[in-house]
């Protein structure tokens, strides 16, 4: 722990002081990284104090699951909406997105069906009822403020339906706003998915435009972020967080992105001795009942100059559970996925699979649903062999399939990584 830290985090210690998990540090003045395994052993008693004990009992505090995209979900306890929240927040705050909050824009969000569906079962339950198999979409409204339109685990086995479906309630949506405006919430892969498919079909013109974007459930993949800058003409911006911190970052549409750190603080270690690729280290006490210190949030970041410095953050590179050692070298998504922007802006869905040899094999699929032409395959392969110190041979699918989550992971299931 550096002393630097200890000055940033000094005023965080004594909301931390009654809480059993952080006894020893608050006793010795060391707080080593908090690991999740280290959260979840002995949960919740490691983290139950007798107000925390009186938020769950009133309800001001709840058990609930992190996503678990790629990794094993772990429990948590929260204030209700506290993730809402911290987004409805930041979206008042942005330069860019202001406005649409001011203009109280409805937010009409596109993404995993994971997330319909609780919404779908919050509603039920208050009504003493069980969710419906396809809830309406009165069923699938959040607040006031908030629609989800999803109703399939993998957005690219949506049919004509589906996609009229989803077009006729983001424009009911929009038609409620007095100013006929909305603002559009999504993964960046389920917004894609939805423009490819509405071309498709020639129901490109049944999609209105809206007034802003925010992507923010999963890493959002350079051509899948210049496709739809392309398509649509308002700010786009890209947000960066977790179930068990709120929003911490949000692109600024030049070459970083902007700290949104309220009550937080985060470093910048090294993954490995000497590496420019960093794990975030982030302390917060956002959460009143389960603030954390020096937490390992499990995500890697590159910064503009190489440098540990957090608020020079270039891009957000995917999980630390993920990496994969190639020829010495730990290779990350965001790596992976540069590479691929730079040549082949014609790839829309990958999938790396490595094995223990020194070949790879790289799914795709592509924006127009064809096999990239052989000099931009001859370029990637060219690219990826320089980088990666090994042969990878780009192999074209119809179909990439998506996780249980509801969210696309950039390793193969067969692939061997760390």
């Amino acid at each position: 722990m550096t002393s630097q830290f200890a000055n940033d985090v000094a005023g965080m210690i004594d909301q931390v002081r009654d809480i059993p998990i952080y006894r020893d540090s608050i006793r010795t003045g060391e707080f080593p990284v908090l690991e999740k395994a280290a959260i979840a052993d002995g949960f919740p008693d490691n983290w139950m104090t007798p107000k925390l004990r009186a938020a769950l009992d009133s309800g001001e505090a709840e058990f609930v699951l992190s996503t678990g995209t790629n990794h094993a979900r772990m429990q948590l306890i929260r204030p209700p909406y506290f993730l809402l929240k911290s987004y409805y927040r930041l979206w008042s705050e942005h330069p860019e997105l202001a406005r649409t909050w001011e203009l109280g824009c409805p937010r009409v969000s596109i993404t995993t069906v994971l997330a319909t569906e609780h919404v779908a079962r919050v509603n039920a339950k208050a009504r003493g009822e069980t969710a419906a198999e396809y809830p309406s979409l009165a069923d699938r409204r959040l607040d006031d403020r908030t629609v989800y339109v999803n109703q399939k685990l993998d957005p690219a086995l949506w049919d004509r339906g589906d996609v009229e479906r989803m077009l006729d309630e983001i424009e009911r949506t929009r038609a409620s706003h007095p100013a006929g405006r909305y603002h559009l919430d999504c993964s960046g892969y389920h917004l894609a998915h939805l423009v490819l498919k509405a071309r498709e079909w020639g129901l490109d013109e049944r999609f209105p435009e809206p007034d802003s974007i925010i992507h923010a459930y999963e890493y959002t993949p350079d051509n899948v972020s210049r496709f739809l800058r392309e398509r649509f003409a308002c700010p786009i911006v890209d947000l960066f967080g977790s179930t068990e911190l709120g929003y911490l970052y949000y692109s600024d549409g030049r070459t970083t992105y902007r700290p949104y750190l309220d009550r937080m603080n985060v470093e910048l270690i090294p993954v490995e001795e000497g590496s420019s690729l960093f794990s975030l280290i982030v302390s917060s006490v956002r959460n009143p009942y389960m603030p954390l210190i020096r937490y390992r949030s499990g995500d890697c970041a590159r910064t503009v100059d190489g440098s540990p410095d957090p608020t020079r953050i270039s891009r957000f590179c995917g999980r630390e559970k993920e990496l994969v050692r190639v020829g010495g070298t730990l290779v990350c998504h965001g790596d992976l996925d540069r590479w691929i922007g730079e040549c082949a802006p014609a790839i829309f869905l990958y999938r790396l699979r490595v094995g223990d040899g020194s070949d790879a094999e790289l799914e795709y699929t592509t924006f127009d649903g064809a096999p990239m032409d052989p000099a931009a395959s001859s370029a990637l392969v060219a690219a990826l062999s320089d980088n990666l110190e090994m042969s990878v041979t780009p192999v074209w699918r119809e179909h990439v399939p998506i996780g249980k989550s509801g969210k696309y992971a950039w390793l193969h299931p067969e692939s061997r990584n760390t």
